[in-house]
């Protein structure tokens, strides 16, 4: 069966509650920074389980802070090549250098063996990404920063509500960040969170994001502007409250997914990390081309034609971007780049869109 209509990768609809919530902070005049942070902060410092959330403009903002809040000139930090790229530019713009390693060919997520390879005497953070919110190793990860007495940023951004060993990704040393740009688990238009159970990090982390301030106008050191508004806040509040909820309907999409194509010769299905519990932040496939008769971006089109949309996360690994000056080969995330496809996963897609998006899939690739 085609899809009648295109069907979306992924959807937003804000109900009427949270309109009218968003309508009183307006009518309110108070829109900056104020009571409805606090509040939306406290909620989710709660549902995390981690002593500080701090709001910040974006995910990246909040990549940004953690790494000034912890590096210094010339430190290095070892990053995944396959992920976003702000994972590895925020390094840059705090003075550090990205180091890029190659990834688990099975789980996707970063690969310790490769942080061995890659550690030198200036090494000092490594910065795991949780991807599609499947999580790392984190217990390998742990072990092999506290041997070497690093720091870990967690890049949670894809990772709202996952778990490892039954706790929220959150809960583990020593930052992790969050997004809420629209196609994450929950939103509040832009937006991001940092949390961590320090509170001397959360001291100098939320100086950082409002100039640097210890009090009205006293600035101890120079910092950013990443102060999110109550406008962006009261939307929080409500999709906190929803935001299990619409991860369950992720999981149910996901787990369709993976029945339908686990016996498909031509399609890799990530991995589960080991005591993992994945959000399914993104639902994606790597497309085995030897195969197939087409490339990835034909096999794109392809679905585009029959009615789904899908996208690509991500088409050039860091390491190959021109901004890093980078000429190292890293072959597990070059391949995977020339072959991932992402998938329609969002809370609103029906059973008939999801027999359809499956049984498109499995057609193309038979």
């Amino acid at each position: 069966m085609k899809a009648k209509n295109m069907i979306p990768i992924c959807q937003v609809r804000l109900t009427e509650d949270e309109i009218q919530a968003c309508c009183d902070v307006l009518r309110s005049g108070n829109l900056r920074e104020g009571e409805k942070t606090r509040q939306f902060e406290d909620q989710f410092a709660t549902m995390m389980g981690v002593k500080h959330a701090i709001s910040v403009t974006s995910g990246t903002a909040a990549l940004h802070l953690a790494y000034f809040s912890l590096l210094e000139p010339g430190d290095e930090v070892l990053v995944p090549a396959f992920t976003f790229i702000s994972t590895a530019s925020m390094v840059m713009l705090s003075g550090a250098k990205p180091v890029f390693c190659d990834i688990d060919p099975d789980t996707w997520t970063l690969s310790v063996e490769e942080c061995e390879r890659k550690k030198t005497e200036r090494t000092k953070a490594v910065a795991p990404v949780h991807l599609f919110g499947n999580s790392c190793d984190i217990q390998s990860i742990q072990s092999f920063a506290q041997q070497n007495k690093l720091s870990v940023i967690w890049d949670a951004a894809q990772a709202l509500g996952s778990q490892y060993k039954g706790k929220s990704v959150a809960s583990y040393a020593d930052i992790a960040c969050f997004s809420f740009y629209p196609t994450k688990n929950m939103t509040t238009g832009e937006g991001g969170m940092i949390t961590t159970d320090s509170d001397e990090l959360a001291q100098k982390i939320r100086a950082l994001k409002s100039h640097g301030e210890s009090d009205r106008y006293q600035h101890p050191s120079v910092g950013f502007n990443y102060r999110i508004t109550d406008l962006q806040a009261v939307l929080g509040i409500f999709q906190l409250e929803k935001v299990q909820q619409f991860i369950a309907k992720r999981k149910q999409v996901a787990q369709y997914y993976i029945e339908s194509f686990k016996n498909n010769p031509a399609i890799q299905l990530q991995k589960e990390t080991s005591d993992s519990n994945p959000s399914y932040n993104y639902f994606s496939i790597g497309l085995q081309l030897d195969k197939l008769n087409v490339s990835r971006d034909e096999f794109v089109q392809q679905l585009k034609d029959e009615g789904v949309q899908s996208a690509v996360h991500y088409p050039i690994p860091l390491n190959k971007q021109p901004c890093f000056e980078s000429s190292e080969t890293l072959s597990v995330s070059e391949s995977l780049a020339n072959r991932i496809v992402a998938l329609p996963i969002h809370p609103y897609l029906n059973h008939e869109d999801i027999e359809i998006v499956a049984n498109t899939i499995n057609k193309l690739t038979s």
